[in-house]
């Protein structure tokens, strides 16, 4: 009995980490898109990823182990991914709700989870995720709605976290913080230009320094921090189907933070992109059987 309790105990507080997780991330999100009439989401996106690999530099202090040279790659194409996914996410945010561009870009990774089978019940949730994006791209009477320009930068994004996916596999050989805090430091470089040729000198005025941290805590160290907590403790499927409640939580962030409020139509939307997303996380592992060999 006091096993079964401990076992509870411990899955209570994964699932609490990945919920305070989303929620930093969300929150963190929308106070940087306060940013915006100030810094620009390049320069906005600048901060975050710049404080973000100083604060993960400081804690892993990569350079004490050793790195090959196809760690390296892997590493470099990891964080360009990272960086341009960032910036294409935050350019979004400019037209589109908060909570409909993370659906938006969770299109992405649905895209590499279902790419390699070809099961009915994966072309299942596709439908789910098209019929999501349909709902969102302004068509017909719908024109005029939804920016098309943030919503092809959304999409876009979800492209880049495609990318991030493929190549963080890639890099997966490396220490998991020496990939992460070097990633992130690629990444930077990467955005770094797109900030300074928008925002300028400005970008490094002390109100937005201080204001870039507290992004780069909330959106980016405090929760990969309590990402890596539940992972150690959550079943992958677990942690997957928790992850899909991400688009949910950014709507309701947007809401409360930034009073971007949605039509029915745009949570119906969310909801079929939800469904996607867990669909596609409970079948993973059927997935892994039916293709393990005998």
């Amino acid at each position: 009995m006091p096993l079964n309790r401990l076992k509870q105990s411990t899955t209570l507080v994964a699932v609490l980490a990945l919920v305070g997780s989303m929620a930093s991330l969300c929150i963190g999100t929308s106070f940087a898109k306060t940013l915006f009439a100030t810094a620009g989401a390049q320069g906005t996106t600048a901060l975050r990823v710049g404080f973000s690999a100083l604060i993960l530099l400081c804690v892993w202090r990569p350079w004490r182990l050793p790195l090959s040279r196809a760690n390296a790659r892997a590493i470099a194409l990891y964080g360009a991914a990272l960086g341009a996914t960032n910036l294409l996410f935050y350019m979004a945010l400019r037209t589109v709700p908060l909570g409909l561009a993370i659906a938006i870009e969770f299109t992405g990774p649905l895209a590499v989870a279902v790419s390699s089978s070809r099961r009915a019940i994966d072309f299942l949730w596709i439908a789910f995720a098209v019929a999501g994006l349909l709902l969102l791209l302004p068509l017909g009477q719908n024109v005029g709605t939804l920016d098309p320009v943030g919503i092809g930068y959304a999409l876009a994004a979800g492209v880049g976290w495609a990318l991030y996916i493929i190549f963080g596999q890639m890099a997966g050989n490396a220490h998991g913080g020496q990939a992460t805090s070097l990633g992130l430091t690629v990444a930077a470089l990467v955005v770094l230009p797109f900030g300074l040729a928008h925002t300028g000198t400005a970008m490094f005025s002390p109100a937005l320094l201080l204001a870039g941290l507290a992004v780069g805590l909330l959106s980016s160290a405090i929760p990969y921090s309590l990402e890596m907590v539940a992972l150690k403790r959550l079943p992958r499927r677990t942690f997957g189907i928790l992850l899909s409640m991400e688009p949910a939580m950014g709507a309701l962030a947007g809401l409360v933070f930034l009073h971007e409020t949605l039509s029915a139509q745009q949570w119906l939307a969310i909801a079929s992109i939800i469904i996607a997303s867990v669909g596609c996380t409970v079948t993973a592992g059927t997935r892994r059987r039916d293709t393990a060999p005998a």
